[in-house]
Order: structure tokens, then sequence, then C-alpha cells
């Protein structure tokens, strides 16, 4: 078995750039079970970074902040070899530079519990809440009003405010394991939660936090879910083969997604919504037209690939995590071989690779020109995401699916090349 197929040298793929880590103390007792950073998350204005780095803390930090730091780093590296290239908890906490009073502030917040999922919830653009009575609500929030869900092994979820530091609220409904959080991107602080209690929950959070509906269907564990970039649909996946897909408007089930060979337990859109990427234990991530059903393509981990019946596994290709880059034209994955691969919509081999033990999770920054990943150590790495100037092409074609389903795509008087790319047939 290999992590490659026989057409690609390992030795030829392109190295992605590392350029920092954020690190937690060592302690004797940290080595047992939750020190693990099960999530990182982006600001959607890019101006916070959060990750989960165990035993109940989550950490804040302002994003530009970050970067200088590694900047620094490198630049010392050039100097001192000895230097090392990170931040760790003890030195970002009581660093040398006071913040001014109007610049972003690093938090550390203890949720009481062990954090499985976090997302952050912007009101911009503002949207009006679904509840008739807004005028009664606890919390009026403000067209910059920046919020920090955080999804606990309880079943609770706690909502923070990412300036302040400071606790909003407290959700209660769920009965195991908060797994994932995703807020929708239209500014409506309309919150969904999967839990392994094997339910979605919708919560408006201008509505005080009520719960708006609970979502059934998955017959497991909810591992993942994801919001379309207009909020009209979500995805969620689980511990089974199919691919759910949900009509936020009447709260229905539109369809499931059929294709992968064991649990599925990442997801997300492309940022046009006309393509969706899954990934499963199976080793493979799967790109989908959402829209009409069908598969587009299908990147694996694991060559020869194995067959339906054993996909899966103790295999060491276990696909942990999907990230799909705010340019829609690359794709990161995270597996248990050890590497983060960088792929490109349109090869079937990884564009460029890196190295992490223990790889848990991945999200691209909100610009998309890093990628941070978090471990089993509660660390997270970040490297340099592959750049390229994108074709004129790409770019009307993005613009026109923000707006157009494949359905409407197809029924334009155009030529069937033409109608093709816009459909994204020829990746």
């Amino acid at each position: 078995m290999a992590s490659f197929p026989d057409c690609v040298n390992e030795n030829d793929l392109d190295k992605a750039k590392f350029i920092g880590e954020l690190l937690v103390p060592v302690a004797p007792f940290d080595q047992k079970s939750g020190r693990e950073a099960w999530t990182v998350a982006f600001a959607p204005n890019g101006s916070y970074f959060a990750w989960s780095q165990g035993h109940r803390i989550v950490r804040l930090i302002p994003w530009n902040k970050c970067l200088k730091s590694f900047s620094l780093s490198a630049g010392e590296e050039g100097t001192n070899p000895t230097s090392p290239r990170h931040l760790s908890r003890q030195n970002s906490d009581g660093g040398v530079t006071i913040p001014l009073a109007d610049e972003p502030r690093e938090h550390t917040i203890d949720c009481g519990d062990i954090v499985w999922g976090l997302a952050f919830g912007s009101s911009v653009p503002e949207k009006q809440s679904r509840c008739v009575n807004i005028e009664w609500h606890r919390f009026k929030f403000g067209q910059d009003q920046l919020l920090l869900a955080t999804g606990l092994n309880n079943g609770r979820i706690k909502i923070w405010d990412v300036y302040s530091g400071k606790l909003l609220l407290n959700l209660m409904d769920h009965t195991d394991v908060v797994r994932d959080l995703t807020f929708a991107p239209d500014g409506s602080l309309m919150l969904v939660s999967a839990s392994r209690d094997k339910t979605l929950r919708v919560w408006d959070l201008k509505d005080d936090g009520n719960m708006v509906k609970v979502l059934r269907g998955h017959q497991n564990w909810v591992h993942c879910c994801s919001f379309s970039p207009d909020s009209s649909v979500l995805c969620s996946v689980g511990a089974g083969k199919a691919v759910f897909m949900w009509n936020m408007d009447k709260f229905t089930l539109i369809r499931k997604l059929e294709g992968h060979h064991n649990d599925v337990v990442s997801c997300e859109f492309s940022p046009d919504g006309a393509l969706l990427a899954t990934a499963s234990y199976d080793t493979r991530v799967i790109v989908w037209d959402h829209q009409k059903a069908t598969i587009l393509l299908e990147l694996g981990h694991l060559f020869p690939p194995p067959s339906p019946i054993f996909a899966g596994g103790a295999n060491d290709r276990w696909v942990r995590s999907v990230s799909f880059c705010p340019d829609g034209r690359h794709i990161a994955s995270i597996t248990d071989d050890r590497f983060v691969r960088f792929w490109s919509i349109e090869e079937r081999a990884p564009q460029a690779i890196a190295s992490l033990s223990n790889g848990l999770c991945c999200a691209f920054s909100a610009e998309g020109s890093v990628l941070a990943a978090g471990t089993r150590d509660g660390s997270v790495h970040f490297w340099e995401a592959p750049r390229s100037i994108a074709s004129l092409q790409h770019m009307c074609r993005m613009a026109l699916r923000r707006v157009l389903t494949t359905q409407q795509v197809e029924a334009l008087a155009i030529p069937t090349p033409l109608q093709d790319f816009l459909t994204y047939r020829v990746i």
C-alpha cells in the first residue's frame, strides 16, 4: 500500500512552506487523552485565530499578531539557528508588547469541559432575526459583533464575545458530545450544532439563543456540518456512508449523496457554493456537484484503493479533515499517514505536501494564504498555501455560480464546452 499512485513520485512533489507553530506546555499528565486540538478556526474577517488546545482551554489570538510573530521568528532564524519558530502559551501570554486600547487582545478561555467544536459568528452583513418580538431580547448584537461558539463534551454550547472574552450564552439541549458547530454566513447569527446524540440543532442567537429546530435523520453520531455560502443549504456527515443535504429555509432534508464506502467525517462547500468536498474513512475525498448529486472528482489517499468491502479500518490512510481554500481552486486534506496534502481541483495528484504527525483538523485563513492544522498534542502548525494567479475564466465562473444553480446553467443557451466549464464537469 502506498500514499501516492505509481505515476507520482513523492520526492517530485512540491513541499509546502512551513511558517510556524503554536505550542502548549507539556506536563506529565498531558500524555493522557484530553489534550487534542480537535478544532481550529479563523474569524470571517480575518481578525482572530482560535483553537482548542486541550484540557478545556480555547485560545483566541489576533491573527495579525500571530503572523508577525512567525515573521520575526523566521528573521531571527537567519542569524540564530537555535531560535525557535513558534509561540508557546507561556511567552504569548506574557509578551513584552503592551497592546493599545483599540488593538485586538489575546484571550485564554476555560470552557469547563473538553472542547470538540469551534465556530466564529459575525453579524456582518446584518440580517434580521426570524423572531417577531425582537425588542424583548437580552442581547442586542451590533454590526461589529464577533462571537465564538464552543461545543463541549457534556453536550453544552457556550457563546463568547471574542473582543472581551466574556461568556454570553449557555445553550443546553444536546445529550451527548457537541462535535461540530457552524454559523450561517449571512450574518443572521443562526447557529447549527452537530452532536453524537444523532441530531443537528438550529439556534437563533439574535433570539437569545433559543432553539429553532431539531434536524433528525442520522442513525449514528454526527461528525461535521457546514453551511453553503448563501446560507440556504446545510451539509451534515457522520458515522455512516451518506452525506445529508438540508434546506435551511424549510428545515427539511433535500437529499442524501451516496458514494462513500465508510464513515464520512468532514465536509465543506466551495466559496461559490457550487461544489462540496467530503472526507471519509474510506481513504477518499470526494468533490460533488451537490445540486445534481453527482461525483465530479475523487482524491485518493491510498493506492491501490481499498475495495468497498474493506474500505477504511486500520490502514493508516483515514482522512481526518478537508478544507476548501477561499480561492475556490484548492483543497487541503489531513490524513493518518502523516501527510498534509494540497490539491488543485484540476488535478488528481497533490500539488504540494507537508509532513504532520497525528493531524486531526485543518482550516484555511480568511484570505486563503495560510493553512492551519491541529494535532493530538494540542499544537497547531501553519503552512503557506500554494499560490497561483486565478484565470479570468475561473473568477467569472465563481461569480456566476454564486447566483446560478447547476440546473440554471444547463438551461442557458450556451455552447456545450462552456456549459461543462461553468458546471465544473471539466475537472
